[in-house]
C-alpha cells in the first residue's frame, strides 16, 4: 500500500501523518498486517485532510470569499459592537479542506484568542460558545468580523497572522484541525450571495459584495473568475 504526499499539503500534516505511516509500514514487516494496513489508512487520511490546494482568487471590486470550505448553515442578522449586520456561518466537514482564508486584503487590527467549549460546530451556540479565534480586519470597504471556531473533534485552532499584519483577499491564515465552522461578520450594507445549504470554497467563492454591486455589473455567474490565468499571489504559498 503506497501512500502518496502531495506538496499541497499543510506541514502539520507531516508532524501527524509521518508517525503512524512509520508504525504502519514497520507492522507490515513483522507481519502484523491488520495494524498495519489501519495505521496507514490512518497516515492516508491525515495526509488527506491537511491538504491544501491552489485557489484561483476572484479580482472583483468590493467582492468578499469564504474564509473556508464548507457548506453554509447560517445566515442571519445579528448586530456587532453595536454596528447592525449579516453573519454568515460555514460548516467544515471533517472531509472539507481546512485551511482558512483571509476574506478580504486589509491589515489585521485585531486577532483576539478565546477560550470555550467544544461543543458540535453545527450548533448555534458554538458562534459565542466555543473556543475561537476572533479576527477583525479593516478593507478598503470598511471593517469586517472573521472566527475560526473549534468544533466536537477540532480541538486547535490556529493562526498564523497577528494584528497589525497585511493580508491580501484569499491568503492563507491558518487552519482548524479536524472539523470545525468558521463565521464571516458584514455590515447591513453589504450584499449576500449566499444562502444556508451552500457549498462553498475558500478564498474562490464570493460570498458578498460590500459596497453592492450597481444594476448594471455582470452576473453573478460572470464575476466569477474561471482561469488559472488570474490565479493571484494571493493564492500562492509564501
Amino acid at each position: 500500500m503506497a501512500v502518496v504526499l502531495s506538496e499541497d499539503m499543510v506541514k502539520e500534516g507531516y508532524y501527524f501523518g509521518l508517525p503512524p505511516a512509520a508504525l504502519g509500514a514497520s507492522a507490515l514487516l513483522l507481519r502484523w498486517t491488520v495494524a498495519g494496513v489501519i495505521l496507514l489508512l490512518l497516515a492516508a487520511f491525515i495526509f488527506y485532510f491537511f491538504r491544501d490546494p491552489e485557489r484561483i482568487i476572484p479580482a472583483d471590486v468590493g467582492a468578499f470569499v469564504a474564509p473556508a470550505d464548507g457548506r453554509v448553515v447560517v445566515v442571519t442578522d445579528e448586530e456587532n459592537a453595536g454596528r447592525p449586520g449579516k453573519r454568515i456561518s460555514i460548516f467544515l466537514a471533517i472531509w472539507n479542506v481546512h485551511v482558512n482564508r483571509s476574506p478580504a486584503a486589509g491589515t489585521i487590527t485585531s486577532l483576539k484568542y478565546c477560550p470555550g467549549k467544544f461543543s458540535a460546530a453545527m450548533r448555534e451556540s458554538a458562534s459565542s460558545d466555543n473556543e475561537q479565534n476572533v479576527i477583525t480586519l479593516a478593507s478598503e470597504s470598511g471593517e469586517i468580523t472573521f472566527k475560526q471556531i473549534a468544533g466536537l473533534i477540532a480541538r486547535r485552532v490556529v493562526c498564523w497572522k497577528k494584528s497589525g499584519d497585511r493580508v491580501a483577499r484569499g491568503e492563507r491564515i491558518g487552519l482548524v484541525r479536524f472539523g470545525s465552522r468558521a463565521d464571516l461578520w458584514l455590515p447591513r450594507e453589504s450584499e449576500l450571495l449566499v444562502k444556508v445549504g451552500d457549498h462553498v470554497k475558500g478564498g474562490s467563492s464570493v460570498v458578498a459584495y460590500w459596497p453592492p454591486r450597481a444594476k448594471s455589473t455582470q452576473t453573478r455567474a460572470q464575476k466569477q473568475v474561471s482561469s488559472e490565468e488570474n490565479l493571484s499571489t494571493a493564492g500562492k504559498r509564501t
